[in-house]
């Protein structure tokens, strides 16, 4: 269990942070972006609820999980299998965790009217939030998977995984609020020319 009995620590004023195994790194440090995103995507997921509370319980409760999960990944990011023991088991993302999200992008999408443009980033306020948490969660996406490019440095695949698993959920979520497709806002090619 989590203890924080003190907020500041000053530890990080020079620039660098602890990660879940105890090593430092700089702020700016690819894996440090990762989980920076993800945290991201996090609270704007939390925005998102605001809205979704009220409006579509079931979403919520699907967003909660969400919520919850994405700090076991942020976990998963801050503590790196460099291979060697560890005095403890570190929290990784796994298979059934992925399984999950997909189960509810399967529930909400089957009531959703097909698509027959791209959708814009709008709608509903809560639509609105959601789409904004997903493009958050493609960033964290692609910073994971930045942070698979440098040498050394090991992500666990079923991580990658979740995240996009997430950004494809909250993408048929907010058509979900959108009146399940039927308010979508939809992208007109050269409309404005």
């Amino acid at each position: 269990m989590v203890r924080l009995n003190k907020i500041y620590t000053r530890t990080g004023d020079g620039g660098s942070t602890g990660l879940g195994s105890g090593e430092r790194r700089l702020k700016c440090d690819q894996r440090v972006e990762a989980y920076g995103a993800v945290d991201e995507a996090n609270a704007c997921i939390g925005m998102a609820r605001v809205h979704t509370t009220a409006c579509r319980p079931d979403i919520d409760a699907m967003l909660g999980r969400i919520q919850n999960d994405l700090f076991d990944l942020g976990a998963d990011l801050s503590t790196p299998d460099t291979g060697r023991k560890l005095d403890y088991e570190p929290l990784r993302i796994i298979a059934s965790q992925v399984a999950r999200v997909e189960q509810d992008i399967d529930l909400l999408n089957k009531d959703l009217q097909p698509l027959r443009s791209f959708v814009l980033n709008g709608g509903t306020p809560a639509a609105a939030a959601l789409h904004l948490a997903r493009t958050v969660a493609r960033r964290a996406e692609r910073e994971m998977v930045a942070l698979t490019q440098i040498e050394g440095e090991h992500v666990n695949p079923e991580g990658v995984r979740y995240i996009n698993r997430v950004s494809d959920l909250l993408f048929v979520a907010a058509r979900a609020v959108n009146d399940n497709g039927n308010a979508d806002v939809l992208w007109v090619p050269g409309k404005n020319r």
